[in-house]
């Protein structure tokens, strides 16, 4: 089954005005949460769907734009936990008269293909994205209106989701699940009286839009001539906002949850410093991109020496882009093959390495090598986020755990026994990573209104008891 992490826009011009030209630019902003593919809808015409990224198809914006003129539009750029990068896979999708662009996992959608058609869906042709608007178009038939549809299907759907939906009647909403797993916020543009919807403030920022607030959990955004309208779906208060987000996933001008993601992961390094504090060291380097700001802050907080002593080779044809968020483990080894060590800066240094996260161990290997052959004398691997050790069922990308470098076959291993192995694996002098007391308290955020099943194993937040898959049995899903 199809499951995906992405991005969405939902944009509104109460004067009538093109959309399409700004929810291009906003969908490019939002390219670091999706790699694979992206699209766009408007009323009463099927999805424009691409594969690949958005800039690729920048000599076509022009027509893009004038074919599909709209004051009403949704958006979305496609990063899949499972499935093939295909434009039968890309979003937004039309179903009827609604189109739906998602954001987030459903873990239960075998449960609900079965109200919908059930034996009719098989897992090579279908998403849970599009069993979810199957099932939603069956209920507004039934209820009349996406509201009480809502309130239904949150109790039928188990997972994360941000949906925008645009309806033929040029109607924008956009709807957050009620536990907040996935960002959302909106805002406005005063020119042209446009109103956005979208995952992050950073596509809001590349169209000179105001952010105005993020979007409650449970909360249903209907954007249209009567301008803004809200309602709540759900009225659940607990929360469980994705920590990972707000060191990996996130882009670094966003603010999320009241917090900005730069300063926020400034602040986890400063808080890793004071847990792994190596004052003797000679240098402090990140790992490129997004572990930068973690990675200045614990330079900061011990007073060592911050420089750029790997760099990516952006030319390459690879280079660019995350390796976390390809699907294909061959795909992550040639992007990390592009980072290349500066060995005048490294050479016969004791160096702090930063990293926001250790998940399968490919991008670590590759860059202590890398370090090894640029002439480091010791280093020091110190990672912003807890140990990944359990599938995440909320969207991001480990949906097993066998590829998980903190797998262990079944044997017993404490904590410290788990570290070891991967330092070993991994080939650093010193591996430590972050813990979730440490990094709920530098973001700001409780740590009972984060989610941090992936490293406690305790799915208690997504309601479910998970069946653990193999790799191979997520393969053969496909």
């Amino acid at each position: 089954m199809v499951k995906e992490n992405c991005g969405v826009v939902g944009i509104f011009s109460l004067d009538g005005i093109n959309v399409i030209p700004m929810l291009i630019d906003s969908l490019r902003a939002l390219q670091h949460r999706g790699q694979e593919a992206w699209g766009i809808a408007v009323p009463k015409r099927l999805p424009l769907k691409k594969l690949g990224l958005v800039s690729a198809a920048a000599s076509e914006f022009k027509k893009i734009s004038e074919e599909y003129s709209s004051f009403a539009a949704i958006g979305h750029v496609r990063y899949s936990t499972i499935g093939k990068s295909n434009l039968e896979n890309a979003q937004p999708l039309k179903v009827k008269d609604l189109c739906i662009a998602h954001n987030g996992t459903i873990s239960n959608v075998e449960e609900l293909s079965n109200m919908v058609g059930g034996c009719s869906f098989t897992p090579q042709h279908a998403s849970d994205t599009l069993i979810v608007a199957q099932r939603l178009v069956s209920l507004i038939s039934e209820k009349g209106k996406l509201s009480k549809a809502l309130s239904i299907l949150k109790n039928e759907m188990v997972g994360s989701y941000c949906f925008t939906f645009l309806s033929d009647d040029s109607s924008v909403f956009a709807a957050r699940d009620p536990k907040g797993f996935r960002p959302m916020v909106m805002g406005k543009k005063e020119d042209g009286k446009t109103h956005i919807v979208a995952s992050e403030s950073s596509a809001l920022s590349a169209i000179g839009a105001k952010l105005e607030r993020d979007v409650t959990p449970g909360e249903l955004i209907k954007l249209s001539k009567n301008g803004v309208e809200t309602e709540m779906f759900s009225t659940d208060t607990s929360r469980a906002h994705c920590s990972f987000e707000f060191t990996y996933f996130a882009h670094p001008s966003s603010k999320m949850e009241g917090s900005n993601i730069y300063v926020a992961r400034k602040n986890i390094g400063r808080f890793l410093a004071k847990k792994f504090p190596f004052k003797e060291a000679d240098l402090v380097i990140p790992v490129p991109d997004s572990a930068r700001p973690a990675a200045l802050g614990y330079a900061q907080e011990l007073g060592i020496p911050f420089d750029e002593g790997l760099l990516k080779d952006r030319y390459s044809k690879k280079g660019p882009l995350r390796s976390f968020i390809e699907p294909h483990q061959s795909d992550r080894i040639e992007i990390n093959r592009w980072i290349i060590p500066i060995q005048e800066i490294i050479e016969g240094k004791h160096v702090v390495v930063v990293d926001d996260s250790l998940v399968r161990g490919t991008s670590s290997r590759a860059i202590i090598k890398a370090l090894r052959r640029g002439g480091a004398r010791k280093i020091s691997l110190v990672i912003t986020y807890p140990p990944i050790k359990f599938p995440c069922f909320a969207g991001i990308d480990f949906p097993s755990q066998e590829e998980l470098a903190t797998y262990t076959d079944g044997k017993d291993y404490s904590d410290e026994q788990i570290i070891e192995k991967v330092r070993n694996d991994i080939g650093a002098d010193f591996l430590g990573y972050n813990d979730p007391e440490n990094l709920a308290r530098a973001i700001g955020i409780p740590i009972d209104s984060m989610c941090f099943t992936c490293t406690t194993g305790n799915y208690s937040s997504l309601g479910i008891k998970p069946i653990f898959k193999t790799l191979a049995q997520l393969e053969g899903s496909k």
